[in-house]
């Protein structure tokens, strides 16, 4: 991941220090990586000092191991006052309690376990993304074909929800007060995750009216 991401931050302009226990691991840099490479560990105070950690805009900590990530970016947020940090975390249950803490983490089997399901099962049975909490979430629903035509706003009102965007025709749109649901459309809803089984409920019946 820490490749990845060096990649294509640099790719959209930005410098890039890498750093790694490792030396071997910066084989995985393509060739023409022109960021720097620092071998240490990611919560030691000279080593991201040599990474250029007092001017850097933003830290983020992708090691394999979950405290080495938490405390590499409180040194980084707490030491060095690096705004934006994010770390890695594979424990979900960890990854809540720092999030409340202030340290952004991206919990990594809850996530990949998410992307797995929504492949696997129904569409709209499993979210496309959930808050460190699993409070609220971010997901696609089905909707009945007696909702097309309707107002997205009409279909809001309805289902209690919030639209997120629109995906038409390939493209991604964010619904005005005036969009209308079109053939076609997938929608995609902002919402309390207890509330999906009653959204998707409404959605998948036709508007009251047509009762």
């Amino acid at each position: 991941m820490g490749s990845t991401l060096a990649h294509i931050l640099e790719d959209s302009g930005h410098s890039v220090a890498i750093i790694d226990r490792d030396p071997q691991a910066f084989r995985r840099l393509r060739a023409g990586f022109r960021g720097r490479r620092v071998t240490g560990v990611g919560f030691d105070k000279d080593v991201l000092e040599e990474a250029g950690i007092e001017s850097a805009g933003a830290y983020v900590a992708v090691s394999s191991g979950d405290n080495s990530n938490i405390i590499s970016a409180r040194v980084a947020r707490e030491t060095f006052g690096v705004d934006n940090v994010v770390a890695r975390i594979y424990d979900s249950r960890r990854a809540e309690v720092y999030q409340r803490l202030g340290i952004p983490t991206v919990a990594t089997v809850r996530w990949t376990a998410d992307q797995v399901l929504r492949r696997v099962l129904p569409e709209g049975a499993e979210p496309l993304w959930r808050d460190p909490t699993g409070s609220v979430v971010l997901a696609e629903v089905a909707y009945h074909a007696r909702w097309i035509g309707t107002r997205i706003k009409d279909l809001e009102e309805a289902a209690g929800t919030r639209t997120a965007f629109v995906n038409r025709l390939g493209e991604t749109l964010l619904p005005k007060s005036d969009s209308v649901v079109q053939e076609g459309d997938v929608l995609y809803v902002m919402a309390v995750e207890s509330d999906m089984d009653r959204i998707n409920k409404v959605l998948s019946g036709a508007p009251e009216e047509d009762h």
